[in-house]
Parts: structure tokens; C-alpha cells; sequence
């Protein structure tokens, strides 16, 4: 918290920290609070109504989906988030995962430490320039990716419900209709936001349109993916492989089927981190929140019609 601390100092906050998984745990910590600097706590309408000081919420990272926005802008709160910060790191993380998956790095590294020593067992491999990179939401992130996909030598295509298809961005990427990018799809990273229409988007419907053998990459949120439909379609060999760096349920369950699929790549939801974005993060989140307290406009509010 050393970011946070010392620019709390400097504007006469005092900051108190505290460990809350729960509504009610959240509402004890904070109940006289007049700012919230939140990851993964729950802050839901009961939460809200139930903090009558709060003016403003500063969320450390991209989403807001672990906040009841809609309350908060009907209670005149602020509700502030970082949506640049990761947009390196994420957009790195998804292109180590998805290499991975290509060159079936985890699993020969495992034949290896097991005593075998033979290309065969990461078959099939193929060469990345005749391969299709698709990209799911062409923002900040996903078009960070598709360059850095394209540079690799991937013929890379997007979908973005923003953008028309036809055309191509900035970086030469081919936009294509979601269905067009279902189907042709060799690797398919997700870089969406959740929300109610993106939740399970990626269900054993959309799966089945996918080409067999297709990959998925998801660094964006959990729900984006119906868990039963991915475990179901890679069993089947329908999907080659998949890497994630994030889950419907957090931490990944002991019991979880996923754990038992050799060809799904999983990191703890570290795709955000690096040292720079790390201190970035920490830095930009108490400041929005600073400036909300003394009047003035914060770098990034998803409400702003509160401040007027």
C-alpha cells in the first residue's frame, strides 16, 4: 500500500485498510467511509445504501463489474476506474499464453520433467503464419493484442460490436462479423468487458460454430466463458486447448475439472501485473479518488454525469 499511503498523507486522508469478501464484511469496514479504493470486494445496492458518507469508489483495475454502478450514479457516487493502465501487460500476457498453446510449451515442459523426451508428444504443432489470431473486443487491450499477434507473423482478424465489419483498423486487422469470427478462428482471445451481454457469450452454441481444433485465450473476465461448455468441448477434442488467466470462481476450485485437462494453460489472474503497472495501478486509483474528495475531475470516472 506504500503508493496509496504516502499520497494519502500528502492530502490529509487517512486511509484504512481492511480484508473484505463479503457485503456485510464490507459494510463493518466502511460504514463512516467517505471513499472506497476496491478490487474484488462486493459493492452491491445493499452495500450502498448502506455507506450514506461514500461520494466515491475507486476500483484498481479495467472492469467495474464488481460494482453496482447503476445505484452508485443513482446515489450521486463516483465511481472511478483505470482502464489504460494494463493495457501492455494484458495484451502481453494474452500473446504468452496463446504462444503456449501453439508451441504446446506446458505440456512438453511436463513430458520432460516426466522422463520423456520426444517432439510427438506436443503434436500437432503448426507454424503461426498459417494460423488465424481472432480478437474478441478491438479496445485498448484487444488492439494491443492484434499487433502484437500480427508482428508475430498470425493473419489476425477482430470483431468489435463498435466497429463495422469490412473494413480494417489502424494496425492492418480485418474486422469480421462475430460469426465469421467464430468460424474462422484458429486462436480466439477474448478482450471484452462482462456484463448482461456478454456473459456466457462464449457457450456451447458459439463453441460449437468454432472450427475444430480452434484454441481460446481469455485474460478479460471468467463469465464470459460458460465453464461447463469449454471443459465439455475440449474433452471432446473440439477445442484443441485453452489458456486462462481468469475463472468464473476465484480461486479455481480444488475439484474443478479444469485442473484435470493437460491441454488448459491457467495463470492466477496475473495478467494485469507487472512491476511498472503494478505501482501505475495503485498510484492512478487513490488519485482519482483524491481528486473526486477535492472538487475537481479525476483522469477516469465511468459515471461522470455524477460530478455535474
Amino acid at each position: 500500500m506504500e503508493p496509496e499511503l504516502a499520497l494519502a498523507q500528502a492530502h490529509g486522508i487517512e486511509l484504512v485498510m481492511a480484508q473484505c469478501r463479503t457485503e456485510d464484511e464490507v459494510i463493518s469496514a466502511a460504514r463512516d467511509a467517505d471513499a472506497l479504493l476496491v478490487q474484488y470486494a462486493p459493492i452491491s445496492a445493499r452495500v450502498l445504501k448502506a455507506l450514506p458518507r461514500l461520494r466515491v469508489i475507486g476500483r484498481y483495475g479495467v472492469g467495474v463489474d464488481t460494482v453496482d454502478t447503476t445505484t452508485a450514479t443513482r446515489q450521486g457516487v463516483a465511481v472511478c476506474n483505470v482502464p489504460d493502465y494494463g493495457t501492455e501487460d494484458v495484451s502481453d500476457h494474452a500473446i504468452a499464453l496463446a504462444m503456449a498453446l501453439t508451441r504446446a510449451v506446458p505440456r512438453l515442459d511436463r513430458q520432460i520433467r516426466a522422463g520423456r523426451y520426444d517432439y510427438a508428444d506436443g503434436r500437432p504443432i503448426h507454424r503461426t503464419c498459417e494460423q488465424v489470431f481472432g480478437v474478441m473486443g478491438l479496445g485498448l487491450i484487444g488492439s494491443a493484442t492484434a499487433r502484437k499477434a500480427k508482428g508475430i507473423g498470425f493473419k489476425v482478424i477482430g470483431y468489435d460490436p463498435l466497429r463495422q465489419p469490412g473494413g480494417t483498423t489502424e494496425h492492418g486487422v480485418e474486422v469480421v462479423t462475430w460469426s465469421e469470427l467464430l468460424r474462422r478462428s484458429d486462436i480466439l482471445s477474448i478482450h471484452v468487458p462482462l456484463t448482461d451481454q456478454t456473459h456466457h457469450l462464449l457457450g456451447s452454441e458459439s463453441i460449437g460454430q468454432m472450427k475444430r481444433g480452434a484454441k481460446i485465450v481469455n485474460t478479460a473476465r471468467g463469465g464470459i466463458i460458460e465453464t461447463p461448455a469449454l471443459i465439455s468441448a475440449v474433452r471432446s477434442g473440439h477445442l484443441s486447448g485453452a489458456a486462462l488467466d481468469v475463472f468464473e470462481q476465484e480461486p479455481v476450485p480444488f475439484d474443478s475439472p479444469l485442473l484435470d485437462l493437460p491441454n488448459v494453460v491457467m495463470t492466477p489472474h496475473i495478467s494485469w501485473y507487472s512491476e511498472e503497472s503494478f505501482v501505475e495501478l495503485k498510484s492512478r486509483t487513490i488519485q482519482n479518488v483524491i481528486d473526486v474528495l477535492e472538487g475537481s475531475s479525476p483522469r477516469n470516472i465511468y459515471n461522470p454525469e455524477v460530478l455535474v
